[in-house]
């Protein structure tokens, strides 16, 4: 039961959602410095639960649609109901808005409105081609609670690296709705994703840390593209796998070059290694 609940959550990912975490509460505090230990980790447990209960909530309305595409998920292979799989996503979504309590009135506010992206994006995700904006939109509200919760304001800074990493991961869901065909049908919609590697550049500008993180960030999307662009079989999933982990990498530039902070930066880069770890016992997709 532990591994199929592991495997519907596709834990996997997980780091990243720890980075997001950290990197909006401390690219906000670089504007309001405070103390912040415990709204980040708080954060980070909230967001924890949005992904893995959207995850579910992903398996739960696509559970006829794996029947016949994926039938080696969970459902379909008669590991746990359909309807198990919703109660629980829908407990995980509940408990995460409950833990965002504490957070102040915003952070609640931005944590309502995850719930509602990740909804509809499960909800839709087969039906419309906006899909991969909706998924954006849930990563740029997870810097957007980070940063509430840290110091109950959404400065310049913060709003930047949201936009970034709301490009980056339209980018990447696109790619990851071609891995059913295992090819990639149209490449101008990656265009999305030189946004997010100019602002790394810019961000960290003068800051060795930064730009060296910056640096591996574009190799790692670099690498990810070319094997998109390759498309040989298996090429898809590998490459949406590697976007996914470099994630922890587009944090940690931003933290290096906007906080300053080297551990946590470094903390971020370490994200991107344990993904990778993880992506090869639990599946990321």
């Amino acid at each position: 039961m532990i591994g199929t609940a592991l495997k519907l959550g596709r834990v996997s990912n997980l780091p990243t959602v720890w980075t997001n975490a950290m990197a909006g509460a401390l690219l906000a505090l670089s504007a309001a410095p405070g103390a912040a230990l415990v709204p980040i980790l708080l954060s980070a447990l909230a967001l924890t639960l949005f992904y893995v209960g959207g995850m579910w909530l992903n398996d739960a309305f696509d559970a006829e649609i794996d029947r016949a595409q994926k039938s080696d998920r969970p459902i379909p292979m008669g590991e746990i109901s359909q309807r198990a799989v919703f109660l629980g996503a829908f407990a995980m979504l509940g408990l995460g808005i409950l833990l965002t309590l504490p957070l102040g009135g915003l952070a609640l506010l931005s944590a309502l409105l995850l719930t509602l992206s990740i909804f509809l994006y499960d909800w839709l995700h087969k039906r419309t081609a906006l899909a991969p904006v909706i998924m954006g939109v849930a990563r740029f509200l997870c810097y957007v609670m980070a940063a509430l919760a840290a110091t109950g304001a959404f400065p310049g800074v913060a709003l930047w690296g949201a936009l970034g990493l709301m490009a980056y991961v339209v980018g990447l869901t696109y790619a990851a709705k071609q891995e059913a065909f295992d090819r990639l049908d149209r490449a101008w919609p990656l265009a999305v994703l030189a946004f997010p590697a100019v602002l790394v550049l810019v961000m960290g500008w003068g800051k060795p840390l930064a730009l060296l993180v910056a640096l591996g960030f574009l190799v790692a999307t670099g690498g990810a593209l070319r094997l998109l662009f390759r498309r040989a079989k298996g090429d898809v999933p590998k490459a949406v796998t590697l976007l996914i982990a470099s994630i922890s990498l587009y944090d940690a530039a931003l933290i290096a070059g906007v906080h300053g902070g080297w551990l946590p930066a470094l903390l971020a880069v370490a994200g991107f290694g344990l993904t990778r770890a993880l992506q090869r016992r639990i599946a990321g997709t």
